[in-house]
């Protein structure tokens, strides 16, 4: 298994609009995503800093945003984001870095190996310590945070969207 994480690029363009097009589809989260789900066309994606600033004002949080790539066959399998900074919103809920792969590409390590590649980049941006966090329901992120050395803090009790209750549990990774 090998995977390259790069940064967005038209030249995947077709690939980034099919990976939204799959995980809606499933009704799954596009958790590392830069709000893909809000996008209709790659280029309104692209404008990372204007449109996430005009959604979130006040909440802007500057991120990188970067694609995992499988070299054998330059497919994008994944999507990583590190948020630089923590607003009280992150702090408790969604944390530094957000992550997803596609369902296809799922239980093979890509996760594992997206994150460890992350946390190196969040390293050289200085960081001594990332918070990531993940649905208590959710084990494979919670095996692939605690593989790359996350100590759960605590466990955090959100209202869902359907009126249920959610846990999200939240991870400390010492870089």
């Amino acid at each position: 298994m090998s995977i390259k994480l790069i940064r967005p690029s038209i030249k995947y363009a077709d690939q980034v609009m099919q990976y939204k097009v799959t995980m809606e589809a499933i009704g799954d989260s596009l958790d590392g995503c830069a709000d893909l789900g809000d996008c209709r066309t790659f280029s309104e994606w692209m404008d990372f800093e204007r449109r996430l600033k005009a959604k979130y004002m006040e909440g802007y949080v500057p991120s990188e945003t970067y694609l995992a790539v499988r070299p054998s066959d330059d497919k994008v399998i994944g999507m990583i984001d590190y948020r630089m900074r923590l607003t009280p919103f992150l702090m408790q809920y969604g944390g530094n870095i957000g992550y997803s792969v596609l369902p296809s590409e799922r239980r093979k390590g890509y996760a594992s190996e997206m994150l460890k590649m992350i946390l190196s980049i969040c390293r050289d941006y200085g960081e001594s310590k990332v918070l990531v966090t993940c649905d208590k329901n959710n084990e494979a992120s919670r095996k692939t945070i605690i593989k790359n050395g996350g100590v759960l803090e605590n466990e955090i009790e959100l209202d869902g969207e359907t009126g249920s209750k959610e846990i999200i549990q939240r991870f400390w990774i010492k870089l």
